[in-house]
């Protein structure tokens, strides 16, 4: 199943903002300014959980319609 791309953009900006946010999960900004590892997986982390959480969502709803 192919997953809108704008939903899992605006889904994983929203999860990722709250990761950064969050100061026991990113404690401070890398020297990379962005673009260090634990930046990355940070993102990568984000884009998962949008991803899932769609499936999950579209998924719910599949047995609710029947």
């Amino acid at each position: 199943m192919e997953l809108p791309k704008t939903e899992v953009k605006q889904i994983a900006a929203q999860i990722l903002s709250g990761m950064v946010a969050n100061p026991h999960v990113y404690p401070m900004v890398s020297d990379e300014l962005g673009k260090g590892a634990r930046e990355q997986d940070l993102i990568i982390a984000s884009i998962e959980m949008a991803e899932s959480l769609i499936t999950k969502v579209e998924q719910k709803n599949k047995q609710k319609e029947n």
